[in-house]
């Protein structure tokens, strides 16, 4: 893990959604990949993949039974996120509670982040 923090942190439902994503899948995936990529109106959007190989430098998260694997290159804007998942009436889907986040566009695609501080995330835990 990064620095000794955990880099996110995942609810109930993320963990159960992340479970049926695994156990739907031939690959036979390890967990979950979390990574940002440049795209939408607001610079950048979250990216997730089934992980089958863990690469070098990635975070891993082992939270409520998942294995989450952070993009090394995403660690610092990830830091102290809670990842969720919400299922409404007109969309279901992974949610991300992020403080680094600075706005994000109408649509809720895409976000705008911001590195962590990490002397403040050091103070908070």
């Amino acid at each position: 893990m990064a620095s000794g923090f955990q880099v996110l942190q995942l609810t109930e439902e993320a963990a159960e959604h992340i479970r049926t994503l695994l156990d739907a899948s031939d690959a036979d995936p390890l967990g979950l990949r979390v990574s940002i990529k440049s795209g939408g109106c607001a610079g950048m959007e979250y990216e997730l993949d089934l992980v089958t190989e863990a690469k070098s430098g990635d975070d891993v998260v082992e939270d409520k039974g998942v294995k989450v694997f952070v993009d090394p290159a995403a660690t610092l804007y990830l830091l102290g996120t809670e990842m969720g998942f919400e299922s409404t009436k007109f969309r279901s889907g992974f949610t991300f509670k992020n403080p680094n986040e600075v706005s994000a566009c109408g649509c809720g695609e895409s976000v705008e982040l911001q590195a962590a501080d990490l002397s403040k995330f050091a103070q908070k835990n």
